[in-house]
């Protein structure tokens, strides 16, 4: 493999606007990088063309059953793990539909494994181990080099897996992934540091990647979180005032409704609003796709 121009990287670069860094007071540190988080915002601003293609293309290879997995190294590995373990309980997915694979493996979600961003054959096995035809396999990297990930973007390319790159690095090339979603944040306040910026706009990224993919894959009704997974007192309060507000009746029948429809919200509306039992709310939102709109009539 060709040795990697790190010092060419913009992701390593130094920052101008924070060279007196260690120097400065604590509140004229908090400004500086405030500032700074502007360029964060921007630059996915820069980006939603490319989000909305992604999206787009995610969303079809879910529609037919296939299944969505990060893959990443370091910060940007634990940006997937975080994802994927948000999206069951907010979209109440099938196990497994959003999977991530962090270089390193579960140890590395806690401890930094220095040296297995590096190892792509160990990228390369993981995916041909876990993606195959259908599915979409999301890598995240700052840098835009990382081995483990270009290695694991490689193999599921082969393997007929929708590919997209999240990365920092402008200059990446489009041939590194179907959809490549570039992020031209500048360097840090603290040069290499990518947990900064970098990380807040592939945070942002990969919030946007899968609110819209399950929004269009009918796991919200509105700006309504329907198919949450009412499993805490906060949860179920909020799944409560779900089948109140939109089925429209008391809090004590909303309450009841949820308890014959097992828990689901969903369930619960359509029974509410179409008069029917919980057999035949499901059996509706199965022939309307899982949208409550139209299996409700609201």
């Amino acid at each position: 493999m060709a040795r990697i121009p790190y010092d060419r990287l913009p992701t390593e670069r130094p920052n101008p606007r924070s060279r007196a860094l260690d120097r400065l007071s604590p509140v004229a540190i908090a400004r500086l990088m405030n500032r700074a988080d502007q360029d964060a915002l921007r630059a996915v601003g820069r980006a939603t063309p490319a989000i909305g293609r992604a999206v787009t293309a995610i969303v079809e290879r879910l529609r037919r059953g296939g299944r969505l997995i990060f893959v990443g190294a370091g910060t940007s590995g634990r940006l997937g793990v975080i994802e994927a373990a948000e999206c069951a309980p907010t979209f109440n997915i099938g196990p497994g539909q959003v999977q991530a694979v962090m270089a390193g493996g579960r140890r590395a979600v806690f401890r930094s494994v220095e040296g297995a961003e590096d190892d792509a054959r160990a990228g390369a096995l993981a995916i041909r181990g876990r993606a195959r035809r259908g599915d979409a396999v999301v890598g995240i990297a700052a840098s835009g080099v990382t081995p483990f990930v270009r290695a694991a973007l490689g193999e599921a390319r082969g393997r007929g897996a929708l590919t997209v790159l999240v990365t920092c690095n402008p200059s990446v090339p489009r041939a590194a992934a179907r959809v490549v979603i570039s992020l031209a944040v500048g360097p840090e306040v603290l040069a290499g540091s990518t947990r900064l910026k970098a990380g807040t706009s592939t945070k942002l990224v990969l919030n946007t990647l899968t609110t819209a993919v399950f929004a269009r894959l009918g796991k919200v009704h509105g700006n309504r979180m329907v198919d949450l997974q009412p499993k805490s007192a906060k949860l179920r309060a909020r799944a409560a005032r779900l089948v109140r507000d939109l089925g429209r009746v008391g809090a004590a029948r909303a309450v009841a409704l949820l308890a014959e429809a097992g828990g689901s919200a969903k369930v619960a509306i359509v029974m509410a609003r179409r008069r029917v039992t919980a057999a035949e709310a499901r059996r509706r939102l199965a022939r309307a796709g899982g949208f409550l709109g139209a299996a409700a009539g609201i």
